[in-house]
């Protein structure tokens, strides 16, 4: 689900692509995701999120930012680091990131 009035930014800027499926060990997931989107939303280059999830467990996240430096120091932020150790041990069977510069962007939508 994207940021309430959640607009894509007008290209260039960075999009962090986040696949995952979780496990079945989910204590202090929820806390933790509220906590990081908390503290996510507040770290600057941070530009909007949008999220789903399939019928099959699996999420797609995708983060917006504004340059490369903002998406490294969210990844080196210390309580993002204690969530990135946690889910590897607990929360997660697996997930994939990718982080891509978009260029140029285009829409269309039917009146």
């Amino acid at each position: 689900m994207a940021d309430p009035c959640f607009e894509r930014p007008e290209p260039p800027y960075y999009a962090v692509i986040i696949t995952s499926r979780l496990s079945q060990d989910l204590d202090g997931y929820t806390e933790m995701d509220r906590r990081m989107g908390e503290l996510g939303r507040a770290q600057p280059g941070y530009l909007g999120r949008e999220s789903m999830t399939n019928g099959r467990g699996e999420d797609l996240v995708v983060l917006y930012y504004t340059d490369a430096e903002s998406v490294a120091a969210w990844k080196a932020h210390p309580e993002h680091l204690e969530a990135q150790r946690l889910g590897r041990e607990r929360w997660y069977d697996s997930y994939t990131v990718e982080v891509a510069r978009v260029e140029r962007g285009y829409s269309f939508q039917r009146d």
